[in-house]
């Protein structure tokens, strides 16, 4: 890691530690913690996964959407949300009114987490734990604050468990507007912000949920209704 960034050296770098934050740069906007993120070895996923898959987008969007982890196709170019999924997503995002190119997505865990099928090289995705889910968390917070989004959409149990604490639940929690908590405070960009226009979170599918579904079509539809929850947020904001 270029240490021009700043990076901590508050503690022995090593993946036992189960801890990103000796990675995080002290300064700099969202390319230096893309290049800090690279030379992460905040816990055991980096020795397997092809690279670290920092979030993309604009860095000043109203709104962020935040997935699980990378997928095979993501671990090898270096995106968030470039495979199937993310397809799925963009399509999403249009038949909601928003437009992904005004967005920024990434995911709670920044390393592809896999299993190799039997007798052959196909990387199958497993769900990663919670110390990997805790070890990530810092990058996150960091993206959250440098953004500073209105809206954060969880795609998924795990990014919703990342945001909102472990008691969350898809099937319960969806498609509303939830205050965003203080994950770390002054570290979301709620400090430049007026009383009442903290950041909401809304909660739905992830998009590999909804192409896994035997109903398809209502999934979609599911998708599709939590996503413009997030719009009208949005547009009551401006």
């Amino acid at each position: 890691m270029n240490r021009s960034d700043g990076a901590h050296a508050d503690r022995p770098p090593g993946p036992d530690a189960y801890d990103a934050t000796p990675y995080l740069p002290k300064r700099g906007g969202l390319p230096a913690h893309r290049r800090a993120a690279a030379e992460c070895r905040g816990c055991p996923l980096f020795e397997n996964a092809t690279r670290t898959v920092f979030g993309k987008g604009v860095s000043t969007a109203r709104i962020v959407l935040v997935g699980e982890q990378p997928g095979d196709q993501e671990d090898k170019l270096g995106e968030p949300f470039v495979g199937p999924a993310g397809r799925l997503l963009d399509k999403a995002l249009a038949g909601s009114g928003i437009d992904r190119r005004t967005t920024y997505v990434t995911n709670a865990v920044k390393h592809f987490k896999f299993a190799l099928a039997e007798g052959s090289k196909r990387r199958i995705h497993k769900a990663p734990d919670l110390h990997e889910l805790t070890a990530c968390r810092p990058w996150l917070l960091a993206e959250l604050h440098l953004v500073g989004p209105d809206v954060v959409v969880a795609l998924g149990a795990t990014a919703g468990k990342a945001l909102l604490g472990q008691s969350f639940r898809v099937t319960k929690d969806r498609g509303t507007l939830i205050p965003l908590p203080d994950l770390d405070a002054g570290r979301h960009g709620s400090e430049d912000r007026n009383e009442g226009e903290e950041p909401y979170v809304v909660a739905t599918l992830h998009p590999s949920a909804v192409l896994r579904s035997d109903d398809r079509e209502a999934a979609y539809a599911g998708l599709v209704s939590d996503l413009e929850v997030a719009a009208r947020a949005l547009r009551k904001r401006r």
